[in-house]
């Protein structure tokens, strides 16, 4: 099983001795994220859940169920951060799980880029 701690420091060792070897820190961010599994070009799975952690190369994040290891994900996150101050943005990115646990996932990110939300009631569902 691999490790999934939600540590922020590269090269650190959690309490089971498991070296984290990430090549970016990950940042411990605590925002909404929608999630969709993509099993087939028909075939989709939903669901949301709060990050835990984030980096640039990947995001932790709770998940209602399990999600199938090696899949692609298109995740929708509400960014903490506004566009000069005043326009709210969110984080949209593409990629594929590389580990699980009942109720987490790490995601390897492949692919992102920001969006402006149409204000508060767009929430984490995107714009």
């Amino acid at each position: 099983m691999y490790n999934m701690d939600i540590s922020t420091q590269a090269g650190s060792a959690d309490f089971g001795g498991v070296i984290d070897r990430r090549e970016t820190n990950r940042f411990p961010v605590r925002e909404d994220v929608r999630y969709t599994v993509v099993h087939s070009k028909a075939l989709k799975t939903s669901g949301s859940g709060k990050t835990l952690n984030f980096g640039s190369g990947g995001i932790l994040f709770t998940t209602e169920d399990r999600l199938p290891v090696g899949r692609m994900v298109e995740l929708s996150v509400t960014w903490p951060a506004m566009l000069g101050g005043t326009c709210p943005l969110q984080f949209v990115a593409t990629g594929r799980v590389v580990r699980a646990e009942s109720n987490r996932a790490a995601v390897r990110i492949e692919r992102y880029e920001f969006r402006t939300r149409r204000g508060a009631a767009a929430g984490a569902a995107g714009a």
